[in-house]
Order: structure tokens, then sequence, then C-alpha cells
């Protein structure tokens, strides 16, 4: 028994550990959603040869010139590019189209003022669910190498199981309202940012993953509470049992013997006094026999 529960200890503390890893760099990075936005061209000129707008075929557009017309033959989709970019709970980042690198920005500037509440609220549902995670991950540690009483133990495991627990749903309220606030943002938020199309990243996998492996800890830690509890139920009525047997076949035995010993001590007294009484019967009739002949055959009226 004692080593199938350092098993399913080891099992939570394993997949703690993994759900901690996971929200940690949840949180950290910014690929909860990514996908590409529609800008349109700039201008062409002697920086930026590609990816332009090129005004009557030449590279670059007089503006200084009013009488001068100019044309573009891009219509449509051709008059705009798709960048990529990628958001998470902190930022949002933009590939720069004219340069190297990527552009980031507050997400928190980009949400609607309507939906900054919420958001604020994911933020702080996420930090409480990765400090319930780091009290659970402690208290599972603690179980499994600090605690020698399997009663101690028990107590850090109970523990261990309500902290993994309310993390767990922490966790699934914040990825819930952090997805929430997103949708809103990209139907409310500033026109120049607006996805043109979008898809939930690596990141968010990663959250729910955490949650997920949050969720098989706390069933793992459980169930090693309860089996354990019925274990030792299920040993102590087993122990009483055989401990009330016991105790009815050695008062058996004692009614038994002390039955014998007072059929014995009756007999035996019995025996004594009857003895004496014999004895004594015998002692007071004479010993001379009696001659009936000399007795007269009619007595008399006195003596009758």
């Amino acid at each position: 028994m004692k080593t199938t529960r350092k098993c399913r200890a080891m099992l939570a503390v394993g997949l703690n550990l993994v759900a901690l890893f996971f929200s940690i760099t949840a949180f950290i990075t910014t690929y909860w959603c990514e996908g590409t936005q529609r800008v349109p061209k700039p201008n062409c000129s002697k920086e930026t040869k590609s990816n332009c707008i090129n005004f009557n075929g030449n590279g670059t557009a007089n503006s200084s010139n009013p009488n001068l017309v100019h044309y573009s033959w891009e219509t449509g989709d051709d008059r705009f590019l798709f960048r990529y970019f990628h958001t998470g709970i902190w930022y949002s980042c933009e590939e720069n189209i004219n340069g190297i690198g990527e552009k980031c920005q507050n997400f928190i500037d980009l949400a609607p003022a309507s939906e900054r509440g919420v958001l604020w609220l994911s933020v702080i549902s996420e930090v409480l669910y990765i400090v319930l995670l780091v009290v659970g991950f402690t208290l599972m540690c603690l179980e499994l190498f600090h605690s020698s009483n399997v009663i101690d133990g028990l107590k850090l495991n109970a523990f261990a199981a309500v902290f993994t627990v309310l993390s767990g749903l922490l966790g699934m309220v914040a990825h819930v309202m952090y997805t929430q606030v997103f949708q809103v943002t990209v139907s409310l938020g500033p026109e120049e940012w607006r996805p043109h199309s979008w898809d939930y990243g690596w990141s968010f996998c990663l959250a729910w993953g955490s949650f997920t492996c949050c969720m098989a800890a706390s069933v793992t830690t459980l169930n090693s509470y309860t089996k354990t509890v019925i274990e030792f139920r299920h040993k102590r009525k087993i122990f009483e049992q055989s401990l009330r047997e016991e105790q009815m076949f050695i008062d058996h035995e004692a009614i038994n013997y002390f039955r014998e010993r007072s059929i014995h001590s009756i007999s035996s007294s019995v025996e004594v006094f009857a003895d004496p009484a014999t004895s004594t019967t015998k002692s007071l009739m004479p010993e001379t026999s009696v001659d009936l002949s000399e007795i007269p055959e009619v007595l008399g009226e006195d003596q009758c």
C-alpha cells in the first residue's frame, strides 16, 4: 500500500509541475491568438520599392505638383498588405512592413473601455491560478518527502487537492474571460488593428493544457486520499470484527470453564456432606440386635 501511495503522489506532483510550467509559459508569451491584418500598401519611395503602390509606373509619386494626375492599377486586395500578428495577455505584436522585426503595443490599451475590467479580472485570475498551483505543488512535495506519519500525510494530501481544484477553476475562468475580451476587441477595437483572419495560437493551447494537467493532478490527489481512507476503514472494520469474534470465543471458553468448575464443586460438596450424615445415622442406631420373641404379643391398653 505504501508503494502504491508513493507512486500516486509522484504522479500528482509530476502533473502539477507540468501544469505550473505550462501556465507560466502561456502567461508571459504573446501567442494566445495569431493571424493576419489587412493594411493599405504604402506609396513607393527610394527606400521602399517593394510591397508598395507605384503611381504611373514610376518609382516615386510627386505629390508637390497638384496638376499631376496619378494612376494606380492596383485594386481590391492588391492595394493591401497582409501582415502577421500575434497577441497575448499583455502585448500585441505586428510584423514591421517597412523594416525588420516586430512592433508591439499594450493589449490593454487596444481593448475597448467596456472590456478592460474583464481583462483585468482575467489577469488577476491567471496570477491566482499560478499562485495556487505553487501552493498545491509545495504541499504535495511535503506529503511525498517529509511526511512520515500517515495521518499528517492524509491532511497534507487533502489540502493539496483542495488548492489544486481551486486553482484549476480559477484558470478556466481566466481563459474564458480572456477569450471573450479578445473576440470583443476584434469587433470593436481600433480599426487599424482589427484582424482580417485569426486563430488560437500555441500559448492558448498551453494554457488549456495546463488546466487539463491541473485537474488531472487534483483528481489523482483526491483518489489517493479517498483510497487510503477506504483502505484504513476496511482494515479497521476487519480488525474490530476479528476482535469481537475473539472476545466472544474467550467469553464462551470462560463460561464453559466456570460451568464445569461449579458442577464439579457441587458434586464434590455433596459427596463430602453425604458421608458424615451416613456415619451419624449409623452411630445413632444400636449395634446390638433385638430379639423379637421377647416382645409380648399383646400389649396392654396402658401401654398403647
